[in-house]
């Protein structure tokens, strides 16, 4: 699969952007585990133009996680284009533009996947920003608006039409949420429109090498993008990737893999925000990683409190020790 001259190679896996979750050390761990195509946070165009350091600071990108996309949302069209130009100067991959997120805040002001009311004003948007950069631009999208507005599929030609170089297709509307089953019907009958030549990339409930495996082989899709799933659970790209190829399922990751995982990620995140907002941006990621232990509200407490890295290297340490115990008894 290739998105304008950028070569994936077979069956490739994304990971999705995610806010507060798809950071520079986050996005690492990924593309150690098999990721194929990373994403930046989303970016919101207002922020970009008013030079927000928050904002400038999802733009940082580092070589080692190319092919990468900055993703930027909003919903006034000189705004988007503005942005899509500033985040063309960090020398992505791509731009893609969020049409997808069906968060209230961002949905309620015509954002995300709150443009899905309005497909002329998508198409606009979507051609003005091909138009300014000259990178490939991309499109995350949803179903439609709600049951009553599945408006994918004739939207799909049409963004194809302003230019963008690939689709990536949530299998929900905005009304769903992230509630109920994935829809992946439409997103077939986008691949197997024969008007359609861009990638078409599936994105919704692939929490499995099975369902990956399915969506691949029942709907013909170029790729897949994984979000929820891979929280907490990074090694999920490689068990995909192993199940693609040998039709058989990896084990789970061993608490010594595990506290490994946690202590790269660790050091990662310190080294790119430094030691105060590296360890704080951490606690959500090292409670998901062991959330499956047993007994584990001790330690789980200390990995969400210290402020010391080498006392939570410590803790680190114990959790495996104890773990590798309880494992054998």
């Amino acid at each position: 699969m290739k998105i304008a001259d950028t070569d994936l190679g077979e069956k490739p896996l994304f990971l999705a952007p995610m806010e507060d979750v798809t950071d520079v050390s986050f996005r690492y761990i990924c593309k150690e585990y098999g990721a194929d195509m990373l994403y930046t946070e989303f970016v919101s165009s207002d922020g970009l133009i008013r030079d927000a350091a928050s904002s400038l600071k999802k733009l940082e990108i580092f070589d080692y996680e190319r092919p990468i996309g900055i993703q930027i949302y909003g919903h006034i069209p000189g705004a988007m284009v503005a942005a899509a130009l500033i985040a063309e100067a960090a020398n992505p991959t791509l731009i893609d533009i969020n049409f997808g997120c069906p968060v209230k805040k961002i949905a309620a002001r015509g954002a995300g996947s709150g443009m899905m009311k309005y497909p002329d004003r998508m198409v606009e948007i979507t051609k003005m920003v091909v138009n300014a950069v000259k990178l490939p631009v991309t499109v995350k999208t949803r179903l439609g608006w709600d049951d009553e507005s599945k408006n994918i599929p004739e939207l799909a030609e049409r963004l194809q039409d302003a230019g963008i170089a690939a689709i990536t297709i949530h299998g929900r509307t905005r009304a769903q949420l992230y509630k109920g089953e994935a829809d992946w019907s439409l997103i077939g009958e986008v691949k197997k429109n024969p008007r359609i030549k861009i990638p078409v990339i599936g994105n919704g409930d692939i929490n499995s090498p099975q369902a990956a495996a399915e969506a691949f082989e029942r709907y013909g899709v170029d790729g897949i993008m994984i979000g929820r799933a891979s929280y907490g659970r990074p090694w999920l790209f490689r068990e995909i990737k192993h199940f693609l190829r040998y039709a058989e399922l990896l084990p789970e990751p061993g608490i010594s893999e595990k506290v490994a995982l946690a202590k790269r990620h660790l050091k990662k995140s310190v080294e790119v925000k430094g030691e105060r907002r590296g360890m704080l941006e951490m606690r959500r990621h090292l409670s998901a990683y062991f959330k499956a232990l047993p007994n584990f509200r001790e330690y789980r407490l200390k990995l969400v409190t210290e402020n010391d890295p080498a006392q939570l290297i410590k803790t680190l340490d114990i959790i495996e020790s104890v773990y590798e115990n309880y494992q054998k008894n």
